[in-house]
């Protein structure tokens, strides 16, 4: 196929390359959203069918009908616009696609709202054990990582600057956190039905059968019952906005630290298979990184829009609701993504223990001067040790010299404390603290269960 064969407004992910040709791609696209609708409405007959409100042989109908490849997109998209929503343009070509019998059946007591809703908790329910697993892929390989670097020393970074010691299995044990605390959150989620006819009363069921019209319906799709009909009550929608931004966030972490410790000065870690430039020979860039920080900066303002979104009017909102449509798409996308480049960066992340000790040692001890001034503390008090240690640091960053080395020749210290000491204190492998035990403790965390397939 060429792009000549494409209609005009086809997004084929040439701008989207994080999500271009990953399965949660295609899992939505416009043809699994149509499948979703029709999945939608065949489900509806067969749950009326299962209570005695319409003949089985219509549900058999109107489910063999309910298949994709038999309705136009494009034209169901441009008939749209004259409703304002597509299944209203949806319903009248599936009615005439199934037998004169069966045709009083289709959308039966049922509103646009409750078809597209429906439809878009069954995306999401195919979506989400894609990107858990992806996500407990990651995990489990950044456990892996922390597990071998339990004890590589690395220098601690805040606001920019070298702090104290760390680890680096501590920094991949706390990026696992993060995947797992992602993964829990889209675990719990249980995306609803939706059924409530024009007002959320289910008038057109009758008052005895409403609610056992919502159950049947949630069972044939495999979604959860919701207690009230949520027209205009969008905690699902709320629900799946955070969790899916909060995934991208959390690999966002990950990603963000990855491209600062691959920058060339600094050179701790690498990307296995990093990209290339199109005028730069040498470069290998941090695709995978920049792809999922790409994704993470994108997702709050489309997370914002769907919070926005709960407070909506009356029992079935203007604007609101249709405004939800594209950015909960574009969320799913988003996080689906990160996570599926977040396991190939596991995959091949190169570590560099020889350059963390290299760049450890560039402030020559200073790095450890929380721990110096601890010891001495016990020697001269702790307000005059901090006062000479300060001292010495600006002195050995003048003199280019180790701390240890200039505080040898304080007179203050003469007889207290011996050189051999001041070495030790100033070794930056020797103060990783509760490092190791910290990365144990983080690895006795096991994954909640993954997310159940929505085969419907």
């Amino acid at each position: 196929m060429t792009s000549a064969d494409e209609p005009d407004g086809a997004d084929l992910g040439l701008l989207s390359p994080a999500r271009a040709g990953t399965a949660v791609e295609a899992a939505t696209g416009d043809r699994a959203f149509l499948q979703a609708l029709l999945d939608a409405e065949a489900a509806l007959t067969r749950a009326q069918a299962r209570l005695g409100r319409a003949p089985a042989a219509a549900a058999a109908a109107v489910t063999a009908a309910a298949r994709a490849e038999r309705f136009d997109l494009r034209g169901l998209a441009l008939r749209a616009r004259a409703a304002g929503n597509p299944v209203i343009p949806l319903v009248a070509d599936l009615t005439a696609a199934v037998p004169a019998e069966a045709a009083p059946y289709v959308h039966r007591g049922a509103t646009s709202q409750d078809v597209l809703d429906t439809a878009t908790m069954l995306v999401a329910a195919r979506c989400l054990p894609l990107i858990t697993a992806d996500l407990h892929r990651s995990a489990d390989l950044l456990g892996r990582l922390a597990a071998e670097h339990r004890l590589t020393p690395m220098a601690g970074r805040t606001l920019t600057q070298q702090a104290v010691p760390t680890t680096f299995g501590l920094k991949a044990a706390g990026w696992r956190s993060l995947v797992l605390d992602a993964a829990d959150r889209l675990a719990a989620l249980r995306p609803p039905a939706q059924l409530g006819g024009a007002a959320g009363t289910l008038a057109a069921f009758g008052p005895a059968d409403g609610p056992a019209q919502i159950a049947a319906y949630a069972d044939e799709l495999r979604l959860a019952e919701p207690e009230l009909p949520w027209h205009a009550l969008r905690t699902p929608i709320a629900d799946l906005a955070t969790a899916l931004a909060f995934t991208t966030a959390a690999l966002g972490k990950l990603a963000a630290d990855v491209l600062v410790l691959s920058r060339t000065e600094i050179g701790e870690l690498a990307e296995g298979r990093g990209g290339g430039s199109s005028a730069m020979p040498h470069k290998a860039n941090p695709v995978a990184a920049t792809l999922i920080a790409a994704s993470a900066r994108q997702a709050p303002s489309l997370a914002a829009v769907l919070l926005g979104a709960l407070a909506a009017e009356d029992e079935r909102p203007a604007g609101a609701w249709h405004a939800e449509w594209q950015p909960l798409r574009e969320l799913l996308r988003l996080a689906g993504a990160a996570a599926a480049h977040a396991v190939r960066l596991g995959e091949g992340l190169r570590v560099f223990p020889d350059r963390m000790t290299d760049n450890l040692r560039l402030t020559r001890g200073l790095v450890a001067s929380e721990r110096v001034v601890g010891e001495l503390a016990a020697l001269i008090g702790r307000g005059p040790a901090r006062r000479l240690v300060e001292r010495a640091a600006g002195r050995a960053s003048e003199k280019e010299s180790g701390l240890a080395e200039v505080l040898a020749n304080e007179p203050a210290l003469h007889g207290l404390i011996d050189a051999r000491r001041l070495h030790d204190l100033t070794d930056p492998a020797r103060y990783l603290g509760a490092a190791g035990s910290l990365v144990d403790r983080a690895l006795l965390r096991r994954p909640a269960p993954p997310v159940q397939e929505n085969p419907s």
